[in-house]
């Protein structure tokens, strides 16, 4: 049986319908929790820091406002996802946008991101030079 090829935005747009319910901040990474109607509890864990958008502005890891722009996307819901080599991951959500595409100094380490906790099993990394991170090799 050959492996199956991944398809950009594929697990990343079943986030689509989805809760954003908690917002963990860790050590050196995040770690944003979603619910869906169908009972999966998706975890997208952040190892580069996300951008946040929301109605007063956009905020980057580090700057001030940015926990608070971050925790504030809480009960937001995801209303479309995006996936490409140029602009990595894209969340948008009805109060706001979160963006995941780090500069080769945003770097920590060897991976990006990761999402995970769907019951059928799915789940991905992405990692600097590989599928919708081609571009940071």
């Amino acid at each position: 049986m050959a492996a199956r090829r991944y398809v950009p935005n594929e697990l990343l747009g079943r986030l689509v319908g989805s809760r954003l319910y908690s917002v963990n901040f860790m050590y050196d990474y995040v770690q944003l929790h979603f619910d869906r109607p169908c009972g999966d509890l998706p975890v997208l864990t952040c190892d580069a820091m996300p951008t946040v958008t929301v109605v007063n502005g956009t905020y980057a890891d580090g700057g001030p406002g940015y926990a608070d722009a971050l925790r504030s996307l809480i009960t937001a819901t995801v209303v479309s996802t995006k996936e490409a080599t140029g602009t990595g991951l894209s969340i948008e959500l009805d109060t706001g946008r979160l963006a995941l595409h780090p500069t080769p100094a945003e770097l920590t380490g060897p991976e990006i991101a990761n999402l995970t906790g769907f019951t059928d099993g799915q789940w991905m990394c992405w990692r600097p030079g590989e599928d919708s991170f081609e571009d940071l090799a």
